[in-house]
């Protein structure tokens, strides 16, 4: 699925002995956190000082594909690159992948809708923020608004 897709952001991770269950690989869980937390370095290295208090965003669907354990001894980083770019929407793919053999242990896919905080509905992305994502991922609005599957 990723195989054509070129990750430009990456975020080192390190496992923390409470990510590890009693089977001595990383909880399923925990994958959440750290696509978490690469989402918002994503966000904030793409967009800048965005005005969060206009248009925030939510998560409205998240799907998450297990390939194989990560162990403690584990060194990991987090890709994350738009690979859909609509109206009100934006599509994450986020990848773990081991630094040494770079392997795939985990991908996870995220939409993301702008959301107006007054209102408390969807809202277009603005114009400012997809030229932001498009000069970042090296793609035109064109190539990224095809849906990709």
């Amino acid at each position: 699925m990723a195989e054509d897709i070129k990750f430009r952001h990456t975020m080192p991770v390190q496992i923390r002995f409470s990510d590890v269950d009693q089977f001595g690989h990383m909880n399923n869980s925990v994958y959440f956190s750290l696509y978490d937390l690469a989402k918002t370095t994503y966000i904030k290295d793409v967009l800048g000082d965005a005005d969060w208090s206009k248009l925030a965003i939510v998560v409205a669907n998240i799907n998450a594909n297990f390939f194989m354990p990560v162990f403690f001894s584990d060194h990991l980083v987090i890709e994350t690159a738009v690979v859909h770019l609509g109206h009100k929407s934006f599509t994450l793919l986020q990848r773990a992948v081991t630094t040494d053999t770079h392997e795939v242990k985990c991908e996870c896919r995220t939409v993301m809708v702008g959301y107006d905080l007054a209102t408390k509905e969807p809202r277009l992305i603005s114009e400012d923020y997809k030229e932001a994502i498009c000069k970042y991922e090296e793609k035109t609005l064109e190539e990224l608004s095809k849906e990709r599957k």
